[in-house]
């Protein structure tokens, strides 16, 4: 049986997109050239992830010759936001608060990170209240 579609980028697919939010846009060689720097890729193996990426809605791509020219489809942000919202969903029953307190007992968080914490949540606007 085939392995379900991952919601969010996997890891080898967030290289590639790493890869193109840094060069703005790259073909399935450059990508490859660019990984390859650090662990040996095949350009199959790239062209196939672009393919995947191409069906999640994550890369868009246009043609300059015979070559695609690929761009990510989705920001940095919004991938980072659509993976927490993945693991708010999976792991912590959708809760944010969950998450929060794991993060701070799971973590030896000392009293500067901790009051920077506070900070940031006592700045942050407050949601208006329901009629």
């Amino acid at each position: 049986m085939a392995r379900p579609t991952s919601p969010t980028p996997t890891n080898s697919e967030r290289a590639i997109l790493e890869v193109l939010w840094t060069r703005k846009e790259a073909s399935v060689r450059e990508v490859a050239e660019e990984l390859s720097k650090t662990k040996p890729v095949a350009y199959t193996t790239v062209l196939t992830m672009f393919k995947v990426l191409e069906r999640k809605g994550l890369v868009a791509y246009r043609t300059e010759g015979r070559a695609f020219v690929y761009r990510a489809a989705i920001s940095r942000v919004e991938a980072r936001r659509q993976a927490l919202n993945n693991v708010l969903r999976q792991f912590f029953g959708g809760s944010p608060d969950v998450l929060a307190q794991h993060l701070i007992e799971e973590h030896d968080l000392d009293l500067a990170e901790l009051q920077a914490l506070q900070d940031r949540v006592d700045a942050a606007p407050r949601p208006r209240k329901r009629k």
